[in-house]
């Protein structure tokens, strides 16, 4: 499993990296992998979400559950594809919240990397999945690595904004003090469940008023042109 994200993370979850339990999920990747199992997304890209959003440069963190299990969607960050790749459903419904919200129109793709870089952690509770088997890598200690990142951000940052769309990601609100961030918490954007307070959340602006207030600069969700797109794609 290869291992790249910022060295502002590495240097806080080194410990992390090296406990058993770590070398444990380790172990039943490579299995995994041994067995001809497809695992998402590629390896280069299990801690992207790390990568792309230095600690020190988070506004805003979304949750999302596991990755994408089809192919070539998965590439590290929560709810964002590929470019090329399909809009899935739910992300679809982010944009039109968005458009509702800030009058920003839909991009022409999914890919998310331009809010990764401006300062918003698109982090999965699990960063692996098997290929068609949505949930597979649930219960293998991805969730007690991922809520480590909660935590340090809880504790050793103030002005955040946490968003919390669905059960799954409520129950990560536990671990933050909603005197210092904002904890916004609303129904999943799935079509099975956006209608249900998702859509009209309006956490975007919310967001944006909230670092505002603070003294920090909003985040920017308009997304370039597909054609815009500068993202590099690992084997």
């Amino acid at each position: 499993m290869s291992i790249r994200l910022h060295p502002s993370w590495k240097t806080r979850l080194q410990p992390l990296l090296e406990a058993p339990t770590m070398k444990e999920l380790r172990a039943f990747l490579v299995e995994q992998a041994r067995a001809g199992r497809q695992i998402y997304p590629p390896a280069g890209k299990i801690f992207a979400a790390l990568d792309a959003t230095p600690f020190d440069e988070v506004k805003v963190v979304i949750l999302g559950q596991d990755p994408y299990h089809g192919p070539g969607q998965a590439h590290g960050l929560c709810f964002s594809v590929m470019p090329g790749v399909a809009v899935p459903p739910s992300l679809l419904n982010i944009y039109k919240e968005i458009e509702s919200d800030l009058r920003i129109k839909r991009p022409d793709h999914g890919c998310l990397l331009p809010w990764a870089q401006r300062g918003v952690l698109l982090l999965n509770s699990v960063l692996t999945v098997e290929h068609g088997r949505a949930g597979a890598h649930q219960g293998k200690g991805w969730e007690d690595f991922t809520d480590s990142i909660v935590r340090l951000l809880g504790s050793e940052r103030e002005g955040l904004v946490f968003m919390l769309w669905g059960s799954y990601a409520q129950s990560k609100g536990k671990m933050l003090d909603g005197r210092r961030h904002l904890v916004l918490r609303c129904a999943h954007p799935s079509p099975l469940s956006a209608h249900r307070g998702f859509l009209g959340s309006k956490h975007f602006s919310r967001a944006n008023d909230y670092l505002k207030r603070r003294g920090g600069e909003p985040v920017d969700w308009a997304l370039p042109k597909l054609k815009q797109l500068e993202v590099v794609e690992d084997a």
